[in-house]
């Protein structure tokens, strides 16, 4: 393999699994488990509308450094940083 065809494919599994963690906060702990997740409180607010409301712009934030990070480091192990 490539070393570009590998600084794709790790490329692309580290936004997949970003995707995957954006989907979880989003539609399944945001919309999907709302219901089941309601019977938990945080500070005061059931922890389902804390996800929907809070949690998924905390998480979303988090995304954002964590691939920079990753991307940065990738960048770096396959020599094509600027």
């Amino acid at each position: 393999m490539t070393n570009a065809a590998a600084y794709w494919k790790a490329n692309l599994r580290l936004m997949t699994g970003c995707l995957i963690v954006w989907f979880a906060v989003s539609f399944v702990f945001g919309i999907l488990l709302k219901d089941a997740l309601n019977h938990i409180q945080i500070a005061g607010y059931p922890l389902g509308f804390w996800f929907a409301q809070q949690g998924s712009m905390y998480i979303f934030v988090a995304l954002i450094f964590y691939y920079a990070i990753r991307m940065t480091t990738l960048d770096r192990k396959y020599k094509v940083e600027e």
